[in-house]
């Protein structure tokens, strides 16, 4: 064993852990503690960081969607420390750097306890750098910015903690899904109903269209200037909603039957989106990582003028990139942005869609999804393919001509879905929507894996990855 793997060894046994329970919890147990862990979430995105000054423009407004974060709360990080170990972890996976087998569940497990060491060295790191920005104010007391760096740390430290208590088996489906399915929903209902504006005008396009068609003006409702929402986005959001149901039940349908139960037969699906939605989510965490720092490699431009080679910043509104590389990569997002600099669109349409085919190709050999590891799991499940033997080879070779291919189409096709979105400028984003119908949609998916469980539970755990 590596000198790396025996360090981890030693540092996991002292690693903050939720253990799995000794039975498994019943279905309402289950949603109980999910509904527990989502609480304390929400909650924690509402409590304000005690001894931060007033918070003024976001400048990470592009990335709190995705990582489920709220300035200037205990959520100031969200999920992002989260997302971005694994995101490094999956890279020095796939490129060989460090090296392992999860075949062995040893191995498998020292993979997670490096990643859960790596996002408590990654939330220190960021709220650091956050209270060094001045996030919070000017000139803060060392004392001050104690306080401030042990309560952002901790609440990481915690969601962390909850994100493991469900995956464990104590919740259902993942934390990480949870709480980004819980932000998105937010932000399109704020959108939709929010009858607050500091203009004193309704918010929310649904009141907002009330309040002008029986003013005679139903107009304004159409032509409403962004960044309000309007109808114009309100039919663009649910054009993309219904795209984005009907691409997710695209799937090839394998032909099964058991040898374990006589006359069953059904079908193994591989859905079109095969790398399901993580690809998106690492793609989003490098994209917003790389913003945040290019954002500092700015703040020191002017000792260095050629640091804006690497990106600028609109100083009116901190976080929106002007110039630069990171110009070119980040998403216009809005329509009417988007048709100022077509360049733009194509080199982000780009950068995002390649990003998600990298990551859906290093997903599917991590995560337990290559042609392999799911032959086993049908070997394993007492389940044949009719007319080939029932081997690992023979499987295996069955599911290679489809998985290596449907992985790179299902990153492109996920990559062009959640940036083409995010230039509509659609409610909750485009990434985010996305993310919003996948995740409700594995949801279902589980729930509908449960109660097959409860009859033949190989079975029900192999027909659930559809």
């Amino acid at each position: 064993m590596s000198l790396f793997k025996t360090v981890m060894g030693q540092i996991a046994k002292v690693l903050p852990e939720v253990r799995k329970p000794i039975r498994k919890p019943s279905m309402t147990e289950r949603l109980i503690w999910t509904g527990i862990a989502l609480g304390v979430f929400l909650v924690m995105t509402q409590i304000p960081l005690f001894g931060a000054g007033r918070v003024g423009a976001d400048p990470l407004a592009y990335s709190r969607v995705i990582f489920a974060s709220a300035q200037g709360t205990l959520m100031e990080l969200g999920i992002g420390p989260i997302v971005t170990a694994g995101l490094i972890m999956q890279l020095l996976k796939g490129s060989d750097i460090i090296k392992f087998d999860f075949t062995k569940p040893e191995e498998k497990a020292l993979f997670t306890s490096s990643t859960k060491f790596l996002t408590i060295i990654v939330a220190f790191a960021e709220a650091t750098a956050f209270i060094a920005a001045g996030f919070y104010g000017p000139n803060l007391q060392n004392t001050v910015a104690i306080i401030i760096l042990l309560q952002l740390f901790g609440s990481t430290v915690l969601v962390m903690l909850l994100d493991e208590m469900i995956q464990k088996g104590w919740g259902i489906g993942s934390g990480i899904s949870l709480f980004i399915l819980a932000g998105v929903t937010k932000e399109v209902l704020w959108s939709l109903f929010s009858p607050l504006n500091p203009d004193g005008d309704f918010f929310g396009v649904i009141p907002y269209t009330i309040d002008a068609a029986l003013n005679g003006n139903i107009l304004d409702a159409v032509t409403r200037a962004a960044p309000f929402p309007n109808l114009i986005t309100l039919g663009l959001t649910a054009m993309v909603i219904a795209i984005i149901i009907y691409v997710e039940g695209m799937k090839i349908e394998i032909p099964i039957t058991s040898t374990r139960f006589k006359g069953f037969s059904g079908s193994y699906p591989i859905k079109l989106l095969y790398p399901s939605v993580i690809p998106v989510i690492l793609a989003s965490a490098l994209l917003a990582n790389i913003t945040f720092m290019t954002q500092f490699l700015y703040a020191r431009a002017r000792e260095f003028p050629f640091l804006e080679i690497f990106g600028r910043f609109d100083p009116a509104q901190p976080g929106v990139p002007i110039g630069g590389i990171i110009y070119y990569i980040s998403s216009p997002g809005r329509y009417d942005v988007a048709l100022a600099d077509p360049i733009r669109v194509v080199t982000f349409v780009v950068f995002l869609t390649l990003a998600c085919v990298f990551f859906a190709k290093i997903w599917v050999s991590v995560g337990g999804l290559s042609a392999e590891a799911a032959a086993k799991s049908l070997i394993d499940a007492k389940v044949q393919v009719p007319g080939f033997r029932n081997s690992n080879v023979t499987v295996t070779a069955i599911l290679k001509k489809y998985i290596p291919a449907v992985t790179i189409i299902g990153g492109l096709v996920i990559g062009l879905l959640a940036s083409l979105s995010d230039i509509l400028g659609i409610f909750g984003s485009g990434t985010g929507v996305l993310l919003m119908v996948s995740i409700t949609l594995q949801y279902y998916q589980t729930l509908m894996r449960e109660h097959i469980e409860t009859v033949m539970p190989k079975l029900g755990a192999i027909l659930g990855r559809s």
